[in-house]
């Protein structure tokens, strides 16, 4: 192989991981934001019967409800959070397959005023009959970002969700 031909291989390798590793560090934070509080997940929460309510360790709490309950697929689904005793600049619902990585989908709620955030959000069909998911809200108060995990289960259209 030609010398020059064999240094600009390596140039262009070269500049394809150096911005690979540019593109890596500019979304790290957005895909795996520092949490200052988080509350843990409720077992008993179910938002097919409606809004579930989370509670932070440092006091105030946040409420989550989808509608419709029966949270279809690849159907736009109404959001809202209502917090109590937190103020927030902003407020997101980012949605992650437990186990299985369904790419980025996060959603920005819009303000309406004492404490509530409403928005859109889309949840992608998966290849599976039934599948769990954590609506993880996210908070941007004062004290930095604040998040609360909410679980749920979809299921493709014509299937009756798994008994425990």
């Amino acid at each position: 192989m030609n010398p020059s031909r064999t240094l600009l291989w390596g140039i262009a390798i070269f500049l394809f991981a150096a911005l690979s590793g540019v593109a890596i560090y500019r979304v790290w934070p957005l895909l795996n934001p520092d949490v200052a509080e988080s509350a843990t997940a409720n077992p008993a929460c179910d938002l097919r019967a409606g809004p579930c309510i989370s509670s932070l360790p440092g006091g105030g709490r946040i409420s989550f409800s989808i509608v419709p309950e029966t949270i279809p697929v690849l159907k736009p689904l109404t959001l809202e959070v209502k917090l109590d005793g937190l103020e927030a600049s902003s407020v997101e619902v980012d949605f992650r397959g437990i186990d299985m990585n369904m790419g980025f989908n996060r959603s920005k709620l819009d303000p309406r005023g004492e404490g509530i955030y409403t928005g859109t959000g889309t949840i992608p069909v998966c290849i599976r009959d039934a599948m769990e998911w954590e609506a993880r809200v996210l908070a941007r108060t004062g004290k930095g970002l604040v998040a609360a995990p909410f679980r749920f289960i979809t299921v493709k259209p014509g299937m009756g969700l798994p008994k425990h």
